[in-house]
């Protein structure tokens, strides 16, 4: 358990577990209160980013803005892979119960364990998300039985849409069912999207999508 983090377990044990992956600058309390929000009932699993950008928590390093380095994207997926299923033992969660939810580069690096570590997720909502490997095709691993959200903002000047575009198809293509959810605002997480995000949720618990 080599990351610092924050554990609440669920009122009601067949409720999901949420793995709540902040933002860059953030840390492992700042989501707490979304996970909530999206789940009032949910295990909250939330751990900090083990990258210092110049003070500020990343889940990876990157090369300049907007360009990942992608060698340690895939390290640091593995990283974060291998502390959440220490963290299932130890807490007895149930692994067909966990969620990512994650926003900007916490989003990225859900949609990472995504392809890089298939069968670990149940599900993602990835919040003002990219595609995590850039140009760099990610392997055919199969993803039948995945749910992601997907949303992205068309005036987004962090993240371009195209690349939350490309990561819903990479999805897409491996067999995940993918909403992408595209709004008119920038790198944001509007109220709309989230009211959505709460539904989706819901259905992945009910086995109903619409």
């Amino acid at each position: 358990m080599d990351f610092e983090h924050v554990f609440h377990p669920a009122s009601d044990p067949a409720a999901p577990t949420l793995l709540l992956l902040h933002g860059t600058g953030a840390d492992e309390h700042d989501l707490l209160g979304l996970g909530r929000a999206l789940a009032p009932e949910a295990a909250l699993l939330s751990p900090r980013g083990r990258v210092n950008e110049n003070g500020a928590n990343r889940w990876f390093r990157r090369l300049r803005e907007g360009v990942y380095d992608v060698d340690d994207v895939i390290a640091r997926t593995h990283e974060l892979a291998g502390f959440v299923e220490t963290a299932v033992e130890r807490y007895q969660l149930g692994r067909d119960r966990l969620v990512a939810v994650g926003f900007s580069n916490g989003a990225n690096i859900a949609a990472a364990t995504l392809l890089l570590r298939p069968g670990l997720l149940r599900g993602a909502a990835l919040f003002a998300a990219g595609a995590p490997l850039q140009d760099r095709e990610p392997d055919r691993v199969e993803l039948a039985g995945t749910s992601v959200f997907v949303s992205a903002g068309e005036s987004d000047m962090m993240i371009p849409i195209d690349q939350a575009r490309l990561l819903a198809t990479q999805l897409t293509d491996r067999g995940a069912e993918v909403e992408l959810r595209e709004h008119p605002g920038g790198h944001a997480l509007p109220p709309a999207v989230l009211a959505r995000a709460g539904e989706w949720l819901a259905g992945l618990a009910t086995g109903d999508r619409g």
